[in-house]
């Protein structure tokens, strides 16, 4: 079962035009009333935090990592700004720095969606899962919280690791009743429903899966062990022909050859 990043971050800010700036917060709004200093600290907050933004999606880490400190400098409660720039430390492998900004974040924004879902992902990524699902539903308790069923099917895969697959079950099912189109909420109940012995369940979710999705070794594979289940032999040999033509070295192609090895 995929995991890495179905966990999905609500999280990146959309991204303006090329932006370029040489304030400095020692120097912002002098002379100006209290009002607009903040108003132009928030400002510079946000530029530089989707410069900080940019320069992490093309690879220039280092660069990153100077803008979303000077955001900060500009702006301590920024929350996007630690969002971002707790993402960039989860990316280097610095997980005490990570972890500090994500509940930064939460902590300007208690109530908000996106913090909660990103907290959550982290927190289930390494190792805090119960901790983990309280941050989902404060997610998903956010009215104004536009994809509910990422966090839904986040909290679906944590529970899924944490050996409860009924809870997880739930989850899956309430997301995909937010978002019927939402093709990983999609696998991953056809999934659970398998390892909960209901193959018949689990083939009508791979195949609405199927009709949003471009097949992946995983939703192959899980489809090939569906019909050998099932009695389908044929179907079975349909979709492992499928895997081994598509992703002839993914780790499931060489988990089927090893089964149908002598």
């Amino acid at each position: 079962m995929r995991f890495d990043r179905i966990l999905i971050f609500s999280l990146l800010l959309p991204l303006a035009g090329c932006v370029t700036t040489r304030t400095d917060s020692s120097s912002l709004g002098r002379s100006l009333p209290q009002s607009s200093k903040k108003s132009q600290a928030v400002d510079a907050a946000r530029i530089h935090t989707e410069l900080g933004q940019r320069y992490m999606a093309s690879g220039d880490l280092q660069t990153a990592l100077q803008k979303l400190e000077m955001a900060l400098q500009f702006d301590p409660d920024y929350a996007p700004a630690h969002t971002v720039i707790a993402v960039l430390y989860e990316k280097i492998n610095n997980l005490p720095e990570a972890e500090l900004h994500y509940r930064k974040a939460v902590e300007l924004e208690p109530a908000k969606g996106a913090p909660n879902n990103n907290l959550g992902v982290f927190l289930c990524h390494t190792g805090k899962i119960d901790e983990s699902i309280g941050y989902f539903k404060k997610a998903v308790a956010d009215p104004f919280y536009k994809t509910p069923d990422v966090a839904l099917t986040n909290e679906g895969v944590c529970l899924q690791m944490a050996h409860h697959p009924a809870a997880a079950e739930a989850s899956f099912r309430d997301a995909i009743a937010h978002n019927p189109n939402n093709a990983e909420a999609l696998f991953q109940l056809a999934n659970t429903l398998y390892l909960r012995k209901n193959a018949f369940g689990a083939r009508a979710f791979l195949q609405r899966f199927e009709a949003l999705s471009k097949p992946s070794p995983a939703s192959l594979k899980l489809g090939h062990d569906i019909e050998n289940r099932l009695g389908n032999l044929e179907g079975a040999l349909t979709y492992s022909k499928r895997l081994q033509s598509l992703f002839p070295d993914s780790e499931q192609a060489h988990a089927l050859d090893v089964k149908t090895s002598p």
